[in-house]
């Protein structure tokens, strides 16, 4: 499947973090949702059902780790998901990975690692010819 058929809901309270993805990933042909709260992000998943969720770890009214502690006991299971954040603590990461992110990215991030992340979750072919790997 293409980027022009899959949907991705952001969520993250920081305009600028959010319109810098958006910009980009709608380039790349995504169709993107957007919420601004943890409330928001749980309300527009279960009525959209995206392919993937990037999510915030620090939010207001709802963190990241309460929305996918909800997402997860969805009857469809958690919607594959994304977490960015600017903790920089190890049990936090550690507790995301437990609750099924399959991804943890540290914020400030090149947009390219994100875009390489989202290719690897939705099983797109890399744009370039060298791969995946874990640098910024």
């Amino acid at each position: 499947m293409t980027p022009q058929h899959r949907t991705i809901l952001l969520v993250d309270d920081d305009h600028e973090i959010v319109e810098s993805m958006r910009t980009i990933l709608e380039n790349r042909g995504f169709r993107i949702l957007v919420a601004r709260d943890g409330n928001s992000g749980l309300m527009v998943a279960e009525r959209e059902n995206p392919d993937l969720i990037i999510l915030d770890m620090m939010m207001p009214k709802k963190s990241g780790f309460l929305v996918l502690e909800k997402l997860r006991s969805r009857p469809g299971g958690l919607i594959p998901t994304i977490m960015i954040t600017g903790n920089e603590g190890s049990r936090h990461r550690a507790y995301a990975e437990m609750l099924g992110v399959r991804d943890y990215i540290r914020k400030p991030f090149a947009m390219e690692k994100l875009v390489r992340s989202i290719d690897k979750v939705l099983g797109l072919a890399p744009r370039t010819s060298g791969g995946y790997d874990d640098e910024p």
